[in-house]
């Protein structure tokens, strides 16, 4: 069975075509919110039910609960905040009961019940969440550029926002029917925001094993400078399905999100998000969704002992390396021999390859994944 949505439901909050209509016809006359793209993806990834079970912006009572429990104020589980942050003025006209509409570069997105408006402690939540207020953290640093309130509120989506890949996008109620069709019971999840290597190739087969069939669900948005580009990984990704998975045991399909690199807490939201897909298992590897050294390389396996009701299986891998001693893939639970017969896969030495415009060794990157991404004049963000 593929696996319930978080918190028993799946949400949908998606207007029918008569009450988007009507809400567009009456736009107008309700005030507005203008919102970046990250906040409209949100609004889009609540309303799809990737945020289950949340249906709105988080009012104070649940974002006060998640960064001190990690979970919502009725005990299910949730580790990241999902708020819609405001400066003061962008809230001329509009107060706590009204109705405001979530705009993107004009263009309507979500009409929102605005419940709650609060304030809240940059340095607190960036403390709870990212376990350091240093502003050197990606994550730290964005928080403190968050405007001064949060606007709480269940939301209507009535858009969306421009998609290059359309022809990845899945929702969840897509993949849960997609994943029936091919008879798989038990899907491992798969989160990843690099161009495949055969240490994420190693990962996905050993899971493999064990279940019917893996969800590879590559991030799609806004990436550090130095990480690879979306298109880069979508095309790498298809190579490699299609030369070296056997027919039907793999799905690739985007998740539109912004990293937050937060470590431990972000492994669990990205196991929750993977849940409401239909995922019975997700893969959580070494220093998973951290950055820099800010966590220990095994926090992201820990944290979740903490989180026995969350309702899919987690499953732990040490890094995997290439061992010329052993002919093969390997880790430290399978091969007995030394550093010096090891092949490391390095980010920094597949990135510095590709900028020479050479091929990572075979035992390293798939040659037809390395030809793809050498087929692109620059494959990295800037």
């Amino acid at each position: 069975m593929v696996a319930r949505p978080h918190g028993g439901r799946l949400v949908n909050r998606v207007a029918t075509e008569a009450r988007r209509e009507r809400i567009l016809a009456e736009a107008p006359e309700i005030p507005q919110i203008q919102i970046g793209s990250d906040r409209a993806v949100e609004a889009e990834n609540i309303a799809r039910g990737i945020y289950s079970p949340l249906e709105g912006f988080m009012l104070s009572e649940d974002f006060e609960s998640c960064l001190a429990r990690m979970r919502l104020s009725n005990d299910v589980p949730w580790t990241l905040p999902i708020v819609l942050d405001v400066q003061e003025g962008q809230l001329v006209d509009i107060s706590e009961g009204d109705e405001a509409l979530l705009t993107l570069d004009g263009s309507p997105i979500a009409l929102m019940e605005v419940e709650e408006i609060y304030r809240y402690d940059k340095r607190q939540a960036a403390l709870a969440v990212f376990g350091t207020e240093n502003p050197e953290h990606p994550g730290v640093r964005r928080t403190y550029k968050m405007g001064d309130l949060l606007v709480g509120g269940r939301i209507t989506l009535v858009g969306s926002v421009p998609n290059p890949y359309e022809r990845y996008t899945l929702w969840p109620i897509e993949t849960r029917v997609l994943f029936k069709e091919k008879g798989w019971k038990t899907i491992v999840g798969f989160q990843t925001r690099n161009a495949p290597h055969r240490g994420h190739e190693e990962l996905q087969k050993t899971a493999l094993a064990i279940v019917d069939g893996v969800f590879i669900n590559p991030v799609i948005g806004r990436k550090k400078p130095g990480d690879f580009r979306d298109d880069v990984i979508l095309e790498a990704y298809r190579a490699l399905i299609e030369h070296y998975y056997p027919r039907d045991t793999a799905v690739l399909a985007i998740l539109r999100y912004e990293m937050r690199y937060a470590g431990p807490r972000e492994a669990v939201h990205h196991a929750i998000m993977r849940k409401n897909f239909g995922c019975t298992h997700f893969i959580v590897g070494r220093d998973h969704a951290g950055v820099g050294n800010f966590y220990p390389p095994y926090a992201a396996q820990e944290i979740f002992r903490e989180f026995p009701d969350l309702g899919i299986t987690p499953l732990f891998f040490r890094e995997f390396f290439y061992c010329r001693k052993c002919g093969g893939m390997a880790n430290e639970k399978t091969c007995p021999h030394p550093e010096s017969e090891r092949i490391r896969f390095s980010g920094t030495m597949i990135r510095e390859l590709i900028e020479k415009g050479q091929r990572p060794p075979p035992e390293v990157m798939r040659p037809e994944v390395a030809e793809v991404i050498l087929s692109f004049d620059d494959p990295f963000v800037r």
